[in-house]
């Protein structure tokens, strides 16, 4: 189960997020979403389209935007792709309890999808270029640098 580690943290009879499991990919290319969670700690949610699902990272500062510009990204549990279009506020005592706004969407075109880097071109209203994750081994195993790269 795909989306088994996201429902078993949340009560979905007190939040709004959506359970997922009805949407399948639409055929209009791969959806990505960032968005801005102001939780215990402010942080942005990379979401990225993958195999029916939302690969999902917590940016702690910023999503970067200058080529060079490196940033933390904490790999997080897959996501539904319904999750796309969620805005709205997780209530207090729930797993990530705050309020989620969508700061970007759009599309991507994926570039290179390995177990230690993702390269994307993303086709958004703020993010437009190259983009690039990498396993930040030294840190620990969930945790990846997201950069902006050159656009060639």
């Amino acid at each position: 189960m795909p989306l088994k580690e996201y429902r078993e943290k949340r009560d979905f009879k007190k939040t709004g997020e959506p359970e997922g499991g009805g949407t399948e990919a639409g055929g209009i290319g791969k959806i990505f979403v960032v968005q801005e969670h102001q939780a215990s700690h402010h942080h942005f949610d990379l979401r990225l389209e993958r195999d029916g699902v939302l690969v999902s990272f917590a940016v702690p500062k910023s999503i970067p935007v200058k080529p060079g510009e490196k940033k933390l990204a904490v790999r997080t549990e897959d996501h539904p792709l319904e999750y796309a279009d969620f805005e709205g506020t997780i209530p207090e005592g729930e797993y990530g309890a705050g309020e989620v706004t969508i700061w970007d969407k759009g599309l991507y075109e994926p570039l290179v999808w390995a177990d230690d880097k993702i390269e994307v071109v993303m086709k958004g209203d703020k993010l437009a270029g190259r983009y690039v994750l990498v396993r930040f081994k030294k840190a620990g195993e969930k945790d990846w640098l997201l950069l902006k790269a050159k656009d060639e």
